[in-house]
């Protein structure tokens, strides 16, 4: 059990997929007493299995302690179960920790929300996949008011991994949840692609890979480098201008088109930084796109 965790400490857990049986099996390891409640009805048998206990209803889940852990597919889903009136009127005075994935503005929406009942809120964002919940490698994400956060730290570190509050405004948690999730989804966009256009050229992804797992361990240093170009507004070229970048950009496309591979994803990124040398800025660095796009 984690430091300073109470043993007679207790947490609801509403949402039971994947996800949301992780969290509750963290809750149980940890010695927690964990309610728990689903939507859809049986998905908690190795939970109860475990020692967690059933709502009948989910304002019976969230009145049976000062904590409710939410953890469904998004603020859709979330807004269905917590503003029913027996909810919201369950949840006064009690701390909403709400693990959904949404956008900003849904979050700080939420918050307002709860504010007007009397709920005490805490958005937050989970940074790695289930098998890691529960692990030092669990990272999770939490925004709202400190002292909120501090108050259910120690059941939240049940959890595992790192936990890091990131300041008073709730959409922030989102906010950097919704920006990760883009590098991760590009990122897997681009790699998809480049086992189809290596396929099509009689290469398998096995032998792809190793060098694929090069490419990637180019990226980090290349993130610290060019996040601090772009929060300064250098855009410095000097390594590999953005005229270079199109060069290559267009071998993507011509090759992938060749073959009648779909290249519309590279297109859309050749086009931006085509944008950008039509605007002169041809011998700065790719991170200039950023400004481009940003543009209202």
């Amino acid at each position: 059990m984690p430091e300073n965790t109470a043993p007679s400490a207790s947490v609801t857990v509403i949402g039971l997929g994947p996800m949301g049986r992780a969290l509750a099996a963290a809750f149980l390891d940890a010695g927690l007493h964990t309610t728990v409640w689903n939507r859809t009805p049986g998905r908690d048998g190795d939970l109860l299995a475990r020692g967690a206990v059933p709502a009948a209803s989910p304002e019976e889940a969230v009145a049976a302690a000062p904590l409710t852990v939410v953890c469904v597919v998004n603020y859709d889903a979330s807004d269905a179960v917590l503003r029913r009136p027996e909810v919201t009127t369950a949840l006064k005075g009690r701390t909403v920790v709400n693990l959904s994935a949404d956008t900003p503005e849904r979050a700080r929406d939420t918050a307002e929300w709860a504010g007007r009942h009397g709920i005490r809120y805490l958005d937050g964002a989970i940074m790695t996949p289930t098998p890691a919940i529960g692990t030092d490698d669990a990272v999770f994400l939490h925004s709202g008011p400190a002292d909120l956060y501090e108050e259910h730290r120690p059941v939240l570190a049940a959890l595992g991994g790192t936990h890091t509050h990131l300041g008073e405004d709730a959409g922030r948690a989102a906010a950097y949840d919704i920006a990760l999730l883009d590098i991760f989804w590009t990122a897997m966009a681009g790699y998809v692609h480049a086992l189809t256009l290596a396929r099509a050229e009689g290469v398998t992804g096995a032998d792809l890979a190793p060098f694929a797992q090069g490419i990637a361990a180019i990226l980090p240093p290349l993130f610290t480098e060019f996040a601090a170009d772009s929060d300064a507004g250098t855009y410095s070229g000097e390594l590999n201008p953005v005229t270079s970048a199109v060069s290559t950009m267009a071998h993507v496309v011509h090759a992938s088109e060749a073959h009648g591979i779909d290249a519309s994803l590279m297109r859309v990124i050749e086009g931006q930084a085509r944008r950008v040398v039509a605007l002169g800025h041809g011998t700065d660095g790719y991170t200039r796109v950023a400004e481009v796009i940003g543009r209202r």
